[in-house]
């Protein structure tokens, strides 16, 4: 299989379009990339030299196992030896060494080492005592010091009742309180010593208060119900929002209320518009989190049966959001220590004294500008992307801050995207490029809905050209 694998992957291979036009040859890595933006299926039609007929992608089979099989990059061995290999071989080679000293004293070297021993005392003392108050004399025949109790030099061992400690209780003694008359000639040294007994004796009682109270076991976190409050609830579930409803437009009508809560990642508005899974249309519904608990009470008493918008026929509900567990099984929140902190120094900066009243609330937003260049242009000149991303970076920032410039050079309109930190300055950017020239085209400039991700557009109509151009070539040579 592998080697049919290899064989498919050196063919050129031609696609069939929808329009019955022929595409390729691609390459089996580039198939594999088709194959996996969706470009691609298992009944898409496929041809190559050395075929009679154009067949389906599962009907080749080397071909479709290499398709859909992702690489895999393979690890190279480490050239480093493992830690714990040299650990080994370390202890290997001290314990040879060691033996080879055992050995060698065996042989005599003990007799040696004893013979280069000083005849002498070091210091010329023939006795000294000892910080414990032993007394140590030193043994000319021994040439070492010895104690005065164990002149010999000879251990004749411990019995077994002084090497084991007998099964009594812990025993503090009472210090002794003395009277009024002789606290008057007692001196300060005395006194330092009582209270240090005192202190030792609060110890001991505690010791014992803490081991004869049983150890008080913490209990898990309960599961909650299906349903759940929180303990602290800053989030509002609306509904009755129109089909075309965008998050700035709550944003701006449920600020009103009090701050919405930002993502200290993302620094966008935590506003949720719920979603259709299956046909990707908004259900009408949606999740604002607010910064503080109290713009709850006061969202749903002033916006509950309104209308989102003015003259709107259908009424908002608005309410304390509730949770519902999810799966069986409930599972704690693990708590970030590092996101947490961060969170509360955004909170605190929105909070502050500085004024919130007359700051203005920014919400970035994403301009379209189309027909800025065509992908010919950009393979023609390298040199072109970017001074053409410098060019337009510098003429949309007299707008108002510019966060990022993005130049899809394989969509065929040739879009360039400019996201703004505050989507007025985007509102003044379309006003002032839709419908301006440059470089002999007419720009358009919109606003992303967030719908298409231009970057994976690709020039289809260029690359089947390329391709006939190709196929022409070939003919010609043959």
């Amino acid at each position: 299989m592998e080697t049919s694998g290899a064989a498919a992957g050196e063919v050129g291979w031609y696609v069939l379009g929808p329009n019955q036009e022929t595409v390729g040859p691609y390459a089996l890595s580039e198939l594999r990339e088709h194959y996996a933006n969706g470009y691609l299926n298992e009944g898409t039609m496929l041809w190559a030299e050395g075929r009679t007929e154009w067949m389906p992608l599962s009907s080749i089979p080397e071909l479709f196992a290499g398709v859909t099989t992702k690489d895999q990059p393979q690890q190279a061995a480490p050239d480093v030896e493992d830690d714990f290999e040299k650990f080994q071989k370390e202890v290997i080679q001290a314990e040879a060494e060691v033996e080879a000293i055992k050995s060698s004293a065996e042989d005599g070297d003990a007799d040696q080492a004893l013979d280069e021993r000083p005849a002498t005392p070091p210091d010329g003392e023939e006795e000294f005592t000892d910080d414990d108050g032993t007394i140590y004399k030193w043994d000319r025949s021994l040439k070492a010091w010895v104690p005065q109790n164990d002149a010999s030099g000879k251990n004749e061992g411990y019995a077994v009742e002084e090497m084991t400690f007998a099964n009594e209780e812990e025993v503090f003694q009472t210090p002794d309180i003395p009277g009024p008359a002789t606290l008057e000639g007692v001196s300060a040294p005395a006194g330092n010593g009582n209270k240090e007994s005192d202190k030792a004796e609060k110890r001991g009682e505690k010791k014992r208060k803490s081991s004869e109270k049983p150890a008080e076991k913490k209990e898990p976190n309960k599961p909650p119900d299906s349903w759940f409050d929180l303990k602290v609830n800053t989030h509002v579930y609306v509904n009755g929002l129109p089909d075309d409803v965008t998050v700035e437009e709550i944003v701006e009508v449920f600020s009103k209320c009090g701050i919405i809560k930002e993502d200290p990642e993302t620094k966008k508005p935590r506003v949720k518009i719920y979603t259709d899974k299956e046909t990707g249309r908004k259900k009408g519904d949606a999740l604002v989190t607010y910064l503080k608990e109290p713009s709850v009470a006061l969202a749903v008493q002033l916006l509950d049966g309104t209308s989102f918008r003015p003259g709107g026929k259908t009424l908002m509900s608005v309410s304390p959001a509730k949770f519902e567990q999810k799966g069986d099984v409930f599972i704690a929140k693990k708590t970030d220590k590092q996101k947490k902190k961060k969170t509360k120094k955004v909170e605190d900066k929105m909070l502050g004294w500085g004024g919130h009243d007359d700051k203005k609330v920014t919400i970035p937003t994403t301009v379209i500008l189309r027909h800025m260049f065509t992908p010919a242009e950009l393979r023609a000149d390298e040199e072109l992307l970017p001074e053409l991303e410098a060019d337009v970076r510098e003429e949309c920032m007299k707008f108002g801050p510019v966060d990022n410039v993005k130049i899809c050079e394989n969509h065929p309109q040739g879009v360039i995207l400019v996201k703004f930190k505050d989507r007025k300055d985007g509102a003044k950017c379309i006003e002032k490029m839709n419908g301006r020239w440059f470089a002999g085209r007419q720009i358009h400039a919109s606003e992303d809905d967030g719908s298409v991700n231009h970057t994976l557009i690709r020039d289809y109509d260029a690359e089947v050209s390329r391709l006939d151009r190709f196929g022409e070539e070939l003919e010609e040579s043959t």
